[in-house]
Parts: C-alpha cells; sequence; structure tokens
C-alpha cells in the first residue's frame, strides 16, 4: 500500500502564523523532509514536536527524491517542509511531488503563509491579475532574456529578491519597464521589522541605493504597465525620430518599446535595418 506525501506550507517568518493543520500532518508524519533541518527543528520546538528529519535541498533533491519514493512504497507518512512557504514555489518540492505521484501515492497539501499574495495584498497595487516570476536569473543572458518578456507584461509582476541583490534588480527593472513604473517593496513580512515601500521603480532605486544595509527577504510588487497595443512600424519610426534628435540609439529604442509595448530587442533589430537600408 502506497503511503502518502504531505506539501507544507510553512511560515514566512512569524512562528505564530503555524497553523494547527500543520501542526497535525507533522504529527503524523513518519520521516520529515526539510530544505534546512536547523530551521525546521526550530519549527518543530515551537509547536512541541520531535520527528525524524531528513535534508532535502537543491543540492541532494534527485537522490533524496529517491528515497522518498521508496517510503511512500512501504506505505510511510511523509511530510515536505521548506524554509518558509510553499514546497515547490521557488523552493525545493518539484522533484518530490513527480515522485510521489509517479509511485501512485497520495499528495496532499497543507496551505500556509504564502510571501506572494502577502506582498500583493499590501502592495496597493492591483491584484485581478497577476504573474509570479520567482528570482531574476543572475546570468547576463538569462536575466536580458526575462526581463525583454517582462517589458510587455500587462499583469501585475510578483518577484522575489535577495537583499544582497535588490538594488542590482531595481536597477535592471527600472532600465526595462521604464522607471515610471509604480513598484511596493516589501521585506520581512509578518516579522518585527515587516516594511512595505511604495513609489516608482525610479525612487525605489534611490531608496534602496542610498540604505548603508539591507536585511531581510524582499518581495517586489510591480504594477502593470500601460495597456497599449503593440506598433512595431509606430515605434521603428519613434525611434528614429528621436535618435535624429540626438538621442543615444540604446534609450531611444528602451523609450520606444515601452510606449508601444514592443520587444525592444525586436525594435533594436529594426531599427538597425532601417537604418542601413
Amino acid at each position: 500500500m502506497s503511503g502518502t506525501l504531505i506539501l507544507c506550507g510553512t511560515p514566512i517568518g512569524n512562528m505564530a502564523d503555524a497553523s494547527p493543520r500543520l501542526e497535525a500532518a507533522l504529527r503524523s508524519a513518519d520521516t520529515i523532509y526539510a530544505e534546512d533541518t536547523r530551521r525546521s527543528s526550530y519549527l518543530l520546538q515551537t509547536l512541541g514536536l520531535s520527528r525524524p528529519l531528513r535534508s532535502y535541498f537543491a543540492g541532494n533533491e534527485s537522490a533524496r527524491a529517491e528515497e522518498l519514493a521508496e517510503r511512500l512504497a512501504v506505505g510511510e507518512v511523509v511530510a515536505l517542509l521548506t524554509d518558509a512557504g510553499m514546497p515547490s514555489i521557488s523552493d525545493p518540492g518539484l522533484t518530490a511531488a513527480r515522485a510521489a505521484h509517479t509511485a501512485g501515492a497520495k499528495v496532499t497539501v497543507i496551505p500556509g503563509p504564502s510571501a506572494v499574495t502577502a506582498a500583493l495584498a499590501v502592495s496597493g497595487l492591483p491584484s485581478d491579475r497577476f504573474v509570479f516570476e520567482g528570482f531574476l536569473p543572475r546570468k547576463k543572458g538569462g536575466r536580458d532574456a526575462r526581463l525583454n518578456e517582462l517589458e510587455s507584461e500587462p499583469r501585475t509582476i510578483v518577484l522575489f529578491a535577495a537583499a544582497s541583490r535588490v538594488v542590482a534588480d531595481l536597477k535592471d527593472l527600472a532600465d526595462a519597464l521604464g522607471g515610471s513604473r509604480p513598484v511596493a517593496v516589501t521585506r520581512e513580512l509578518t516579522k518585527l521589522h515587516e516594511e512595505v515601500w511604495r513609489g516608482s521603480l525610479a525612487m525605489a532605486v534611490t531608496e534602496f541605493g542610498g540604505r548603508s544595509s539591507i536585511k531581510g527577504e524582499l518581495t517586489i510588487v510591480i504594477g502593470p504597465g500601460p495597456v497599449v497595443a503593440a506598433d512595431l512600424n509606430a515605434a521603428v519610426e519613434a525611434a528614429r525620430a528621436a535618435i535624429e534628435t540626438g538621442t543615444a540609439p540604446s534609450e531611444a529604442v528602451r523609450e520606444a518599446a515601452a510606449s508601444h509595448r514592443v520587444s525592444r530587442r525586436l525594435l533594436y533589430q529594426e531599427v538597425i535595418a532601417s537604418g542601413s537600408s
């Protein structure tokens, strides 16, 4: 008889957010897999529990998924915890869920706090339609491609940011989406030093770039851009006109791409082609 995998949503900062269902699920587990066993040990202590813990993080999750599937095959109840929030959402967990489904085990979930929806709720920005982008890629090629995609994104955008990289992320987002785009930068949600900063992307670059230190977990919420029908021909004309008045080609393309909601890369190619013809 196959066992059960329980994907457990955990507090994003305040341990008082742990639900009675989470406590019951962890109490019922034969084995608990955790992204960080030290942090999960603290959660278990807070709940007054003591259960066997096994690590499950990016470096070992492939091997651990096989081990987890073996436990499920003999009927164990296995719980999976990540450091904060929901497994699989910018955290380990996808491999575990796939392994459990493949093994024919039951897969269930304990909903919990979410930095994504918490930040969206307090941002004051439209939440009827949004897209979650996780962390921006670090490598230039992947980063540029992602930012290029976000240029024409009509929905509210939610991203995670590391404290050490948030200023660089904000600068690149301001360059790609336009400095006037509204943004909420949330930090340490549910914790003692919770902060919700609101303004424009350009203002955010100045604000956070001027801080001597930035600590904590950050979630960035960016408001949707203006709804404008994409018009590549008009964008080419606008960019060429700006270049003729002395604007640098890269700046002219960036502004025209944002205002006409077309791909900056495609527009640049068209402007170069039209200039050489």
